[in-house]
């Protein structure tokens, strides 16, 4: 897939994604570390296609225990992302990733916060991960005619 290095086609293709902003702070976290994997923001290169990245943040505390406090959280991060071609408007990719993590809820507020925020950071690269990597599997199908 990468073959021919910084300079194939793959990774030619990758650098001219455009990714459009996201709202909050778990799509600054993915539209950041998608840019990073893209490598197109540093490029120079025109912008071939855009990258829409939708996200659903969902946090449910769950494992109630006899006290009724909650005792576990469960984190979720689903992104449905289209992939345009900017020449002409067309959907060539129509895709969705998703992330999940489970957090323990200990008696300090701010060690449980640390670990909810850390969560969203990994569960962040992750999804960004497993959208560059379809992306470059669909802009490979592109280079191979």
């Amino acid at each position: 897939m990468y073959a021919g290095g910084g300079s194939g086609a793959v990774a030619r293709g990758l650098q001219g994604v455009q990714v459009a902003a996201i709202e909050g702070r778990a799509g600054w976290l993915v539209r950041n570390a998608v840019v990073d994997q893209l490598g197109a923001e540093k490029s120079g290169v025109a912008p071939r296609y855009r990258l829409d990245i939708r996200l659903d943040d969902k946090l449910e505390g769950f494992a109630l225990l006899s006290d009724d406090t909650i005792g576990r959280e469960r984190r979720t991060l689903r992104a449905r992302y289209q992939l345009v071609d900017m020449s002409n408007n067309e959907i060539v990719l129509d895709a969705t990733a998703g992330s999940d993590a489970g957090i323990d809820v200990v008696s300090s507020d701010y060690a449980t916060i640390a670990a909810e925020q850390t969560a969203l950071e990994n569960m962040s690269k992750d999804v960004a991960t497993r959208i560059v990597t379809a992306v470059a599997l669909r802009l490979r199908g592109d280079t191979k005619q």
